[in-house]
Parts: C-alpha cells; sequence; structure tokens
C-alpha cells in the first residue's frame, strides 16, 4: 500500500490526486462541470417537457384512480401471478394512485438533476444564535434559490406541478365513501321498545322483579336481540343494547330521568360509558355509584345516573321499566336519549 507523504498538497485519504481506497480521481473541491442542459437551450427545453409529462401523467393517474374506485367493481377479482387472487377494485385504484405519487417524485428529481443549479456550496459551523446579517443573507439565498430553480421563468413545470398536487388529495376525498354509509339516526337509536322483555345477558332468562335483591346487579339484555343477531349476524345492537339492573330501597331514589320509571327500586341504565364507551358494571351498594373501569367516571345511579367525578360530561342514560301480564320486567319504552359516548351530531 502507497503512504501518504508529509507535506503531501493530497487532501487526507488521497495519494497523487486519487482516492487511497477506490483509486478513483478526487475531483477538487470548487471544480463543476456543466450538464448538457446548462449549455444546450434545446436540451434544457427537453428536460422542462420531460418533467412537465411527468406532472401531467401524475394527474391522468390521479383521476384515473378515481374513475376506477367508482367504476370498477368491489367484489370481482382478478387472478395475478405470485400473489393468486386479489380484489380488482383495490389492485387498479392502489396502482393508479402510486403510480401517480411516483411520477410527482420522479418528476421533481428529474427536475433538480437536469435543471436546477448543483453547485457545491460549503459553509462553515457558526453560532446557532444568526446576527442580522446572517438572516438577511439567508433570506436572500432563499430567494435566489427560488430564482435558480425557475419555478418563476419555466411556466409549463410550475402548471403542471401545481395541477398534480391540486389533484392529489382528491382521491383521500373520494375514498372516504368507502368507509360505509353515513349512521344517520342509527346512533341514537337502540333496540329497545316498549313492551320488550328483559333478559339476563348470560342465560337469557326473563326477570321478575324478585329475582333481585336489594343492593343487587344484573346484566341484561333485549329479548328481540338474539332474532336480531341470528337474522343479521350482526353484533353491534348487543354493544348498544345492553343495560344493567340495579335495585334500591325506593327511599333512597334521589331522582329518576322520567317519572316512575323504577319499578319497586329497580331502575335500568345502559351499560356504555358516555365517556369513551367502555362497558361498566362495577356498583357500590352503599353509595349507589357506577365506577367505570377504564377512566373512573363514577356515575351516581340514585340520583338520575349524573356524574359525581371523572371525565364523562354526560349522565347514564336510563331506560324506563315496569312489568308485563306475566309479572317479568318489560321496558317501558326505548331510551330517550342517545346511549354511549357523545358524537359530532348530538345536539
Amino acid at each position: 500500500m502507497n503512504e501518504i507523504q508529509h507535506g503531501s498538497s493530497d487532501p487526507i485519504g488521497a495519494v497523487d490526486g486519487h482516492d487511497v481506497v477506490s483509486g478513483k480521481p478526487i475531483v477538487p473541491l470548487g471544480h463543476h462541470e456543466l450538464r448538457r442542459a446548462d449549455i444546450d437551450p434545446k436540451a434544457a427545453i427537453r428536460a422542462e417537457r420531460q418533467v412537465a409529462t411527468m406532472f401531467s401523467l401524475s394527474s391522468l393517474m390521479i383521476v384515473s384512480s378515481i374513475v376506477a374506485f367508482i367504476k370498477v367493481p368491489n367484489d370481482t377479482l382478478v387472478i395475478l401471478p405470485l400473489f393468486g387472487p386479489v380484489n380488482a377494485n383495490h389492485i387498479t385504484v392502489g396502482s393508479l394512485l402510486g403510480l401517480g405519487i411516483f411520477l410527482i417524485g420522479t418528476g421533481a428529481i428529474h427536475w433538480a438533476k437536469k435543471l436546477m443549479p448543483d453547485v457545491e456550496v460549503t459553509e462553515e459551523r457558526h453560532a446557532f444564535a444568526s446576527s442580522a446579517e446572517d438572516k438577511a443573507a439567508f433570506g436572500q439565498a432563499i430567494r435566489d434559490g427560488k430564482a435558480a430553480s425557475g419555478v418563476g421563468e419555466r411556466k409549463i413545470i410550475r402548471r403542471s406541478l401545481l395541477g398534480a398536487l391540486a389533484l392529489f388529495p382528491l382521491p383521500l376525498v373520494v375514498f372516504l365513501r368507502d368507509l360505509g354509509p353515513m349512521p344517520n339516526k342509527r346512533l341514537r337509536e337502540t333496540i329497545w321498545d316498549k313492551d320488550i322483555q328483559i333478559l339476563t345477558d348470560a342465560t337469557y332468562r326473563p326477570i321478575r322483579p324478585e329475582d333481585i335483591p336489594i343492593g343487587g346487579l344484573v346484566n341484561a339484555l333485549p329479548a328481540n336481540l338474539l332474532k336480531i343477531e341470528e337474522e343479521d349476524g350482526n353484533l353491534n345492537e348487543r354493544g348498544k343494547a345492553s343495560i344493567i339492573l340495579i335495585r334500591m330501597a325506593p327511599a333512597d331514589i334521589v331522582s329518576q330521568q322520567g317519572e316512575g320509571w323504577d319499578y319497586q327500586g329497580i331502575l335500568a341504565y345502559s351499560k356504555i360509558c358516555t365517556h369513551v364507551g367502555c362497558p361498566i358494571s362495577l356498583y357500590q351498594q352503599r353509595t349507589h355509584h357506577l365506577l367505570c373501569p377504564c377512566h373512573q367516571s363514577t356515575f351516581d345511579l340514585a340520583d338520575s345516573g349524573n356524574v359525581v367525578f371523572g371525565p364523562a360530561a354526560r349522565r347514564m342514560p336510563q331506560l324506563p321499566i315496569t312489568v308485563n301480564a306475566q309479572g317479568y320486567l318489560v321496558a317501558a319504552s326505548g331510551f330517550k336519549e342517545p346511549i354511549g359516548p357523545s358524537f359530532w351530531e348530538r345536539g
């Protein structure tokens, strides 16, 4: 291996103007080779058109992804090598949108490599606090860079890039449709209604008032839930319709959300916390408080389910109950307010 001679003018790691490791000639700092686009106006125009073509194709791909999202059936499968059957809508939309993003990136790179200045700039380290002169110089450098990039002069690049960037967010807005139909009134309603029988959550048995002792708590569901789940396979209604039954001495009931909504001291409340929707069944018999295990919101079930502690902002919704001719507990009506956490449409 050649040794580096003391006093040599070669930089560290170089011998005779060549890199020690690779053996390639070292280009002196400050040396700049002009590109073809720098010396040939036709080459510059050609590069400008290439960049604009990439940006324009990006716009076309983005618009095509929206069309494919709407027109290509979502239940059609295509066979791809190595991947097997894939959803035609997903692969078409993903490919077109990905190609559109790729073309924006490649166009920007091609623009920088062919048309923007490529002169090496060195800057000595300086204090973190910039002087007024440095700040002014930085502002000037930004303005110079803008001018050097040609964004003001090369109108075809500027317009095609702005067009591609303007169209890029549109698929994201259109694809929101794939989240499903708007809930409309479904967030406000449950399957509870007048005369629907109340069943235990575990055994699905009807409940008589005498089955619940004072201080007792029973997790319960509406009787029509089983048929809905068998027919539709939909478990969403279970989450909204789950309730708890609590029995206390009638004299301990301070207030209710409706006149006579209890039956002999038995109260029915939604099981879903009004903070973020956690299921609740931690009941303190002595205080009549219901505690959410997630964030410790606490509700006073003897006082209309009002919040007494924690981050919840709304009381627990109460379900009015009574008994039917056979002496079993039933709902006197549905919930009078939306259950669960607050949502954007709730007034």
